[in-house]
């Protein structure tokens, strides 16, 4: 039996429509040995809608989305849309944007070790033994989508009483907003190792200390059975390097984990091996987390393997094609441990003969795929 799928494809800046074409590569792979029909539907977001439209989410880019089975997104932003002028498009509007817009209040980023990858990674091999986590932050609230302004003519903002100007963004919380995160975190950790660490700030944050009682709340009457942490954001912090595999299911606000989850990549020893879901009401939305890297945009050199991972997580989540996600999944391990390497996860060992660019690698998964 065969079964269809409309993907949105959001290329977006930078190396964004390089590593998109090797997910297009391996999904018609894919699509062809499990039954499944692959269609693709093309639409801008970021810093290339800005220049072609003005906006950063083009109304005709949600509505695409929104009719897509899934979303896949690759990179956006560079310093060409860089910019401190409130009045001014910026690329990270758009990503914002189609979160909020689709409802994908929850973000899921695995961090798990290649054994290939070891010697990647900046911590001794010996600290990584038993890393598999999941980090599960929350998307739709908090500063990023809180009450923000930039004022002006401030008495005494210039000091020594002079008018000057101020800006404040707010971090606020809804009980709602908490309850369905945290329930995400704990129905994850009881299908994994059975532990959430619930990161927040409530010895200085009123809306952490909100975020830790509802969190308790929903863990006492419904999730007893689950072992539950708290752990302040920057003990968090310091525990990701001195302690990493201590960690099974850990969940936080939307800032907090936008800056654990950069730090906790470079357990894996690149960002281009970090791959992410963000689920919700709407089309689920899949996308590496690292960035649009213009400074090798259009050399051919960039990692598409965090990308391919996102491709194998969209399959899990959103066509319940897990067979098809553990044969992706088995086939990047298979090129890793075969020595194959992009630039960003070589190391002084990594033969020259075993170098490959973008569409190289993604070309090895698709022969492990077919093998």
């Amino acid at each position: 039996m065969t079964t269809a799928y409309t993907i949105c494809l959001l290329p977006g800046d930078g190396i964004g429509p390089e590593i998109t074409a090797e997910a297009v590569k391996v999904l018609r792979v894919i699509g062809d040995k499990h039954g499944l029909i692959f269609s693709f539907d093309e639409a801008l977001l970021g810093g290339a809608a800005i220049d072609a439209t003005g906006t950063a989410l083009p109304p005709e880019t949600l509505a695409k989305a929104k009719r897509a089975d899934a979303v896949l997104l690759a990179a956006i932003g560079g310093p060409k849309w860089d910019t401190t002028d409130p009045a001014k498009p910026r690329p990270e509007q758009g990503l914002l944007g189609i979160r909020k817009e689709l409802g994908l209040y929850a973000n899921l980023r695995p961090v798990k070790i290649f054994d290939a990858l070891r010697g990647a990674s900046t911590l001794k091999p010996e600290f990584l033994e038993g890393v598999d986590m999941l980090i599960v932050r929350e998307l739709t609230g908090g500063l990023y989508f809180g009450e923000r302004a930039r004022e002006t003519d401030v008495p005494d903002a210039a000091g020594a009483g002079v008018p000057g100007m101020r800006a404040y963004d707010t971090m606020a919380y809804s009980e709602f907003e908490i309850e369905r995160i945290a329930r995400t975190a704990f129905e994850a950790a009881r299908g994994r190792g059975g532990k959430v660490h619930s990161v927040d700030k409530a010895n200085v944050l009123e809306s952490s200390r909100l975020w830790r009682e509802v969190v308790h709340r929903l863990h006492d009457a419904e999730f007893a059975d689950v072992e539950l942490w708290d752990q302040l954001v920057d003990n968090s912090a310091m525990q990701l390097i001195r302690n990493p595999a201590q960690f099974d299911v850990m969940v936080t606000e939307n800032m907090f984990g936008d800056i654990l989850s950069d730090e906790a990549s470079m357990l894996t020893g690149s960002l281009g091996m970090l791959a992410s879901a963000s689920l919700g009401d709407g089309t689920a939305l899949y996308e590496p987390s690292h960035g649009s890297a213009p400074d090798i945009a259009g050399q051919g050199v960039a990692n598409p393997l965090a990308m391919l991972l996102s491709v194998e997580m969209m399959l899990r989540y959103s066509c319940e094609a897990s067979d098809a996600a553990d044969e992706l999944s088995a086939a990047i391990e298979g090129v890793l441990a075969d020595g194959w390497r992009t630039r960003d996860i070589a190391d002084a060992a990594t033969p020259a003969d075993k170098l490959v660019g973008t569409s190289a690698m993604g070309d090895l998964v698709v022969a492990r795929l077919n093998a």
